[in-house]
Formats: C-alpha cells, sequence, structure tokens
C-alpha cells in the first residue's frame, strides 16, 4: 500500500499519495491547467521552461465543466461536443507554444468534471507530478476563481503551487524558470 501524506482540512484530512518524482526509475512532472483565458499562455510557458530546465515532464491539463450541460436534456449531446472541441483548440494552442519553444513533448489530458477534483484525481493518478502552475487572472475581485478555491484563505491542497503573473514576457519567464 503506497504511503500517504495527509494535510489538514477543516477537521478532515486531505490525503494525497506520496510523490514518486525523486525516485528512480521516475521523473518529476508539472501540471499545467489549461483554458481559453489569455493569462494561461503565461503559464504554460512558464511550466514548459520549469519542465526543460529541470529536465522534467510537462503535463497539460484541461477541464471541461460539465455543470451547465448535465442539467440540459434534450441538447447534452450537442453542448458536450462543442466543449470538447473548445477544449481540443485550446489545447492545440498549448501545445504549440511548448512545441515552438521548448524541446520537450508535453503529456495533454482533457477530463470532464469539477476543476478541483479533477486536477486532485490526476495528481493522485500520476505521483510524479510534482508542482502545479497556474496564471494568475486580472480579475479586479481577485487571481481567479480556480486559484482562489486552491490557494485561498484556510485552504489546504498537498502540492506546491506556483501562480504565474499574466503580464511576464517570455524573457522573464526565461530568466526565472
Amino acid at each position: 500500500m503506497p504511503r500517504v501524506n495527509a494535510v489538514q482540512k477543516k477537521g478532515k484530512a486531505m490525503l494525497l499519495s506520496e510523490r514518486s518524482s525523486r525516485k528512480q526509475g521516475h521523473s518529476r512532472k508539472i501540471l499545467a491547467v489549461v483554458d481559453s483565458s489569455p493569462e494561461c499562455e503565461r503559464a504554460v510557458a512558464y511550466a514548459a521552461a520549469q519542465a526543460e530546465s529541470t529536465h522534467g515532464g510537462l503535463v497539460l491539463l484541461y477541464v471541461i465543466d460539465d455543470s451547465d450541460f448535465r442539467q440540459m436534456f434534450g441538447v447534452e449531446h450537442v453542448m458536450r461536443a462543442e466543449a470538447a472541441d473548445h477544449a481540443r483548440a485550446a489545447m492545440a494552442a498549448a501545445a504549440a507554444i511548448v512545441k515552438s519553444r521548448y524541446a520537450i513533448k508535453p503529456e495533454e489530458i482533457i477530463r470532464e468534471g469539477e476543476a478541483i477534483k479533477e486536477i486532485t484525481a490526476l495528481v493522485e493518478k500520476d505521483s510524479d507530478i510534482a508542482l502545479l502552475v497556474l496564471a494568475a487572472g486580472t480579475y479586479h475581485d481577485g487571481p481567479g476563481p480556480l486559484i482562489q478555491a486552491l490557494v485561498g484563505r484556510h485552504k489546504a491542497f498537498a502540492l506546491p503551487v506556483t501562480v504565474i503573473p499574466a503580464n511576464l514576457s517570455d524573457a522573464t519567464i526565461d530568466e526565472i524558470a
């Protein structure tokens, strides 16, 4: 049975399987969440630069939010197909950024569900993932809903999270990654 690390969350432990990225035969992976926001490109570029500079892998994850079309009987399949097309296009754009600038081939994953649950499930499944990279939006009320949900006050997520500002240039990303 794999060892787990426990993180306290409002009296409950949030479990995370032991990370394997430093073990022999394993490679450290960086997970970047892909969406269609303008700032996503910055997070993907940083994650790719970080993966390349540390000789690790890059995982790109797009989560299709299924909450809208779960309740739309009759047109659910059309909405689901449109969302899948949108996800594939966003993933292709993110992968193109990586392939054009970095000497790594990203692992591309598209899942359907609630973003936090899907991120957590992927991290739990792939014990080589050692870092999560998210893009900070330019929202007037904070960096974005996903960041607030994962790392907000009184939240516990048992993996380091790097938040990338939307205004970083390629040169700055390459310097700090």
